[in-house]
């Protein structure tokens, strides 16, 4: 990225997860005086994976993490549907040739990664600083004081105190469904995400370093439970909820000892993304179900595009239009396209067995159709534009 508008500019960033601290690489990386405040003691990722596609990856080696991401991470070698009933593969995509490749992460060691690289292009990073409310002129009231800025990003999650000041506010809807998100240890994992697909039902698996596997499972219910991942569940729930599953696919949860629960919302994408001297990225602006592995992606792309669009222009407030414009469709594609895989992983009945077909004769006929349809997401390069 190259250095323009943003020299010397003040920006205050809310939130050191995966939006926030990509966001203060990204405008540290063009001159910018950065500044992120997190209302937690210490940044960490518990229990939890996470996939970096190719269109995430693209941005992070744009801001100088390529080598970071090989020692990280593992690549992904396949997405391997499976009959989450009988245990056998329904058919097998090819991720192998993609480029950059598609990585598996541990979220701690990506969080840490780009924290450090956000730090080292000079950002400063507050821990354990709560902000309280932010004015329309980039003023933040935090637990240590008002802070100054020419610009403040909103990087704080569903729950942001940001996107109260620039959008109106809306109401989530449950989905009817909810998930749990735990690891196990587990030696010799092919480097593959398993999607184990059930009636009302299913679990996605993948290897992370360290002989650890990544297990998040879902399951439709009336009764919901409280938005976020860090609530504790007793094990016992999970296991129940995939009985009658393929004796492997039990055994993997039979080892879950402190899974986390969360109930799944719809969050309606924010109307606006910024006012004045205040913008919203990442979940602050647009909240993403988990079935496209694409909320920490997007958040990535959202930081470097809104970085570029300030960099470009002397107007903020132009800048913000900008980043809006070019980020809200493609963002709104996104959700809508995780959506419709949340129904079909739990078909049941002849659906069922139809759509297992097609995706078996799919595997067979055209193994790089699923890839290739997936092109306007994976190929997308944002550090283009």
């Amino acid at each position: 990225m190259i250095t323009g508008q943003n020299s010397g500019r003040r920006i205050a960033i809310v939130g050191a997860g995966m939006a926030g601290l990509t966001a203060a690489l990204a405008f540290a990386k063009t001159g910018a005086e950065v500044t992120v405040f997190e209302q937690a003691p210490e940044i960490k990722e518990v229990g939890a994976g996470i996939q970096i596609t190719p269109n995430g990856a693209r941005v992070l080696e744009a801001l100088g993490c390529g080598d970071a991401m090989e020692e990280a991470s593992l690549r992904a070698a396949a997405v391997v549907p499976m009959d989450g009933i009988t245990g056998k593969p329904v058919t097998r995509f090819d991720l192998s040739a993609q480029t950059p490749p598609y990585r598996f992460f541990h979220r701690a060691s990506l969080i840490g990664m780009i924290g450090r690289a956000a730090q080292a292009a000079g950002a400063k990073v507050y821990l354990g600083v709560r902000c309280t409310s932010v004015s329309l002129e980039g003023t933040l009231t935090t637990t240590e004081g008002q802070f100054e800025s020419d610009l403040c990003l909103g990087a704080d999650g569903i729950h942001s105190i940001c996107r109260m000041f620039v959008s109106p506010p809306t109401e989530a809807q449950f989905t009817g469904q909810v998930a749990w998100r735990a690891v196990i240890s587990a030696r010799g994992i092919a480097p593959e995400a398993r999607i184990w697909m059930a009636p009302g039902r299913h679990v996605v698996t993948y290897p992370l370093k360290d002989d650890i596997l990544n297990i998040v499972a879902v399951e439709e219910r009336d009764e919901w439970a409280n938005e976020g991942w860090h609530h504790p569940d007793d094990p016992k729930h999970l296991r129940s909820a995939f009985e009658g599953c393929a004796p492997e696919l039990q055994k993997i949860l039979s080892d879950v000892e402190e899974p986390r629960l969360w109930g799944l919302f719809r969050h309606p994408v924010a109307k606006t993304w910024g006012a004045r001297r205040i913008a919203i990225l990442g979940d602050a602006a647009h909240p993403t179900l988990p079935f496209l592995a694409q909320g920490a992606n997007m958040a990535i792309e959202d930081a470097f595009v809104l970085a570029r669009c300030c960099d470009r222009s002397p107007s903020i407030e132009q800048a913000l239009s900008d980043y809006q414009a070019a980020r809200k469709p493609r963002v709104t594609r996104a959700i809508e396209a995780a959506n419709a895989n949340a129904r079909n992983y739990h078909l049941s009945g002849v659906k069922r067995r139809v759509a297992h077909l097609g995706l078996k004769t799919l595997g067979a006929v055209a193994p790089d159709a699923f890839i290739n349809r997936l092109g306007w997401l994976y190929d997308h390069d944002v550090t283009l534009g």
